[in-house]
């Protein structure tokens, strides 16, 4: 969710945190039972889905840090809902 001014709450960032931290926990273990092929190519996905967010974001005329923090945001937001 935004602020009224298109800002990103610090709820939603630290979601976005919770998110990173479960994908890094989840390619830890694709990584403990298929080796690096699998590691590497859902880390390759989750980069190319940020780049992707960060192009949009940049093309509709965001930019500098709160670029990328929407787009961090867009990529690891999901967090929230695993949190209680």
């Amino acid at each position: 969710m935004t602020s009224g001014d298109g800002e990103r709450t610090p709820a939603e960032i630290g979601g976005a945190h919770i998110g990173l931290a479960a994908t890094i926990i989840a390619l830890i273990v694709v990584a403990s039972f298929s080796g690096p092929r699998w590691t590497v190519i859902v880390a390759g996905g989750l980069t190319a889905w940020f780049v992707l967010a960060l192009a949009v974001i940049r093309i509709r005329g965001g930019g500098g840090r709160e670029a990328v923090r929407r787009a961090y945001a867009a990529t690891f937001g999901w967090g929230d809902h695993i949190t209680f």
